[in-house]
């Protein structure tokens, strides 16, 4: 995966006579963007798409303020994880974002950004590997829960029985091309468990970044991604989302800068009641 360090090795090698006219250029988001090197690395990647992305990019800096104000080369770095899933930055879509936060390099906090993977970029990467007939992930409100077996899978789910706005836990289930099938709940507090578990940051328990403005989006791609790391088939693209997304979604030393990263709409698949029976038989 692109990172700091090598984009900035490249970048030295091609020193030339006017690097001093040209510094103030390169110490912003589209002047990184006109380097023949970061050029040519989208245009490995992204081929004719490469101008509607770039171009996508720069709009969504520009029309935020606290991701403007990041340090633009980990823009692009996020940019290009982006680039190697093929998948959009903007908002509206939920399948990535750009993330930013404060990172403490010695005694300094310095505002980066960070590729985020949303729930629906999971999903789009699932689709894309043609072996899934069908995948879904969801709130479980309270009163729609009328049972869930565990030992069999059979969950139970009345969309109906809804009596408020309150979320028990999360459903996720996947059924692939040949006929194997694999249904997931988890209660809020054992998304909520799995959180504090895996954040390195001091303190353990405070909701950092889009954990503050979503999340029960957040919640829902924890689900989908255990489900399908541990049960599902993994493409090589599938396989190096979840290697990004795990190694960047808690890091040591930060402190999120909260801001709205929530699609315009996030809107939840909500299944008909359906009772589901597992045909694996090794869980």
């Amino acid at each position: 995966m692109a990172t700091n360090e090598s984009i900035k090795n490249q970048l030295k090698q091609q020193e030339q006579p006017k690097q001093m006219q040209e510094r103030p250029q390169v110490n912003s988001v589209q002047g990184l963007l006109k380097n023949p090197v970061i050029q040519g690395k989208f245009q490995q990647l992204l081929k004719e798409k490469t101008s509607g992305f770039t171009s996508s990019l720069i709009t969504l800096v520009n029309g935020d303020s606290y991701l403007s104000d990041s340090d633009p080369m980990s823009i692009i770095t996020g940019a290009m994880q982006a680039a190697q899933l093929d998948l959009p930055l903007e908002k509206q879509f939920g399948f990535a974002y750009l993330v930013p936060f404060n990172s403490k390099e010695g005694n300094k906090w310095v505002k980066k950004a960070q590729f985020v993977l949303g729930y629906r970029g999971y999903i789009q990467l699932a689709q894309r590997s043609g072996q899934y007939k069908s995948i879904n992930v969801g709130n479980v409100y309270e009163g729609q829960l009328e049972s869930w077996n565990p030992l069999t899978e059979e969950l139970v789910f009345n969309p109906e029985g809804k009596v408020s706005d309150n979320v028990v836990g999360y459903f996720g289930y996947f059924q692939l091309l040949n006929g194997f099938e694999k249904t997931v709940y988890w209660t809020k507090e054992q998304v909520e468990k799995h959180r504090v578990e895996n954040n390195k940051s001091k303190d353990k328990s405070k909701l950092t970044g889009v954990w503050t403005s979503n999340y029960d989006a957040m919640a829902q791609k924890t689900v989908l991604r255990n489900l399908l790391s541990k049960w599902g088939i993994l493409s090589i693209e599938m396989q190096k989302a979840v290697l990004v997304d795990e190694s960047e979604e808690f890091q040591e030393e930060q402190e999120q800068i909260l801001q709205d990263v929530t699609p315009v709409e996030t809107a939840t698949v909500e299944a008909n009641p359906v009772a589901i029976e597992a045909i694996e038989t090794d869980k």
